[in-house]
């Protein structure tokens, strides 16, 4: 028994009601359970009861064990003065009570089916705890609840976003920039890109925007890719370019040894998005304003249709040569930036204005693109939950990184269905 079973059993009420007795003898009546305390203080605020027919409104604190009460030592701590009742699995001190608060003991009013459900989840070391169990529970309460689980994932990328909102002065086209730069390294590269655009500002590039060849020069020289001598005249000219900006605006470029080749396909490689990203701050201008107005996936996903400039058909590294291919940005990684960088940043933006519209459009864009392809989706479609979009595939990559994976069962829409 945990008291995170017992909060749970207490809130839901999932214990048997019927002429309710205190330890101590009272006559108790359960009105309002109150509200779940995540804060310090007693566990539950505003709760009301009925003990002998007299109305308390107060607060309830909930122990495995009623000792606990002294063991916490809430007796000497204030904020515990207005607890009218103090719920507990086991009252082991009934003849010498922890406290001279009204008790109620819950250890034989639970119902036994619903205990072993729980430990039946908490044991499972399948994929997930439900496994065996998720193909009884009605669709319409997946569907609905994978809605409410997405909102939480958008949600929970707020602090990153608004902390760098603040850092850039409540600059949101330069937040964008930075947020976009970081999903152009994926996971292996995203910390170096981030390093990157934090150490060229917009409004750099903004003045040279013009020259696709000054912002090559400032992406790859600020990349710290062009300490070297080279061969080719396209990186000699970049490098003779950068040095003279470097001056200028006294920059400080990365050292190069952070951009990671290893286990990457050519295509992927760091100086080929590098590449990409230089082209896409040259071919667009108020990127993030442009996001806001669009009216659908499609037409964002216009916004980063681009390819880098010539030299890049035949090398992926600067000096070694390689067959003519083109690279323009891939239709996927065009989604994976829409879901991982646009997507939110419209979400928090409509939500830091007020602005349900702009927050509505940026779930009604990710219901238009395609469902991400991942193990994780594949194991979910194999225990019949089909995702049909991204706005579904986000959901369970959530529902299983956040929920699954850490066993929170009685925080999970599934998991109370199995357990109710």
């Amino acid at each position: 028994m945990s008291e995170e079973l017992l909060y749970y059993i207490w809130q839901q009420k999932l214990f048997n009601t019927h002429r309710l007795k205190t330890t101590q003898g009272e006559d108790l009546s359960i009105i309002h359970c109150g509200i779940r305390n995540h804060d310090a203080g007693p566990d539950f605020t505003q709760a009301k009861i009925r003990i002998n027919g007299d109305l308390l409104a107060g607060n309830v604190e909930i122990h495995v064990r009623s000792s606990d009460w002294k063991k916490h030592k809430h007796q000497s701590d204030r904020a515990y003065s207005n607890v009218i009742l103090h719920v507990v699995y086991d009252d082991e001190m009934k003849s010498d009570s922890a406290c001279t608060l009204p008790t109620l003991e819950l250890k034989d009013k639970i119902e036994l089916q619903f205990l072993s459900r729980y430990r039946q989840l908490m044991a499972s070391s399948s994929w997930i705890p439900c496994e065996s169990q998720i193909a009884r529970v009605d669709e319409f309460i997946i569907k609905s609840g994978l809605h409410r689980i997405l909102i939480e994932r958008l949600e929970q990328k707020t602090g990153d976003i608004i902390g760098r909102f603040r850092q850039n002065k409540n600059n949101w086209e330069e937040t964008f920039y930075q947020i976009t730069a970081r999903n152009f390294g994926l996971k292996i590269n995203a910390d170096t890109f981030d390093l990157l655009a934090k150490s060229l500002p917009l409004g750099i590039i903004a003045r040279h925007k013009n020259s696709l060849a000054q912002i090559e020069a400032l992406v790859f020289g600020q990349a710290g890719m062009l300490h070297k001598t080279f061969n080719d005249d396209y990186p000699r000219s970049l490098k003779k370019e950068y040095l003279f900006l470097k001056k200028k605006y006294n920059l400080e470029p990365l050292q190069p040894h952070l951009w990671k080749f290893m286990r990457l396909r050519p295509p992927g490689f760091p100086t080929i998005r590098l590449a990409q990203f230089s082209m896409l701050l040259h071919s667009s201008t108020h990127l993030f304003s442009k996001m806001l107005d669009a009216e659908s996936a499609r037409q964002i996903a216009g916004l980063f249709r681009c390819e880098p400039s010539s030299y890049w058909l035949n090398h992926y590294r600067f000096d070694t040569a390689s067959k003519n291919i083109r690279k323009p940005v891939g239709e996927d990684f065009i989604q994976t930036l829409i879901i991982n960088a646009v997507i939110p940043m419209m979400f928090i933006y409509g939500k830091s204005k007020g602005n349900s519209v702009i927050q509505d459009k940026a779930l009604n864009f990710l219901e238009q693109l395609s469902s991400e392809k991942n193990a994780i989706i594949s194991k979910w479609r194999s225990l019949g939950i089909k995702s049909g979009s991204a706005f579904e595939s986000q959901a369970l990559l959530q529902l299983k990184n956040q929920y699954c994976s850490h066993k929170r069962c009685l925080d999970c829409f599934v998991g109370n269905q199995i357990l109710r």
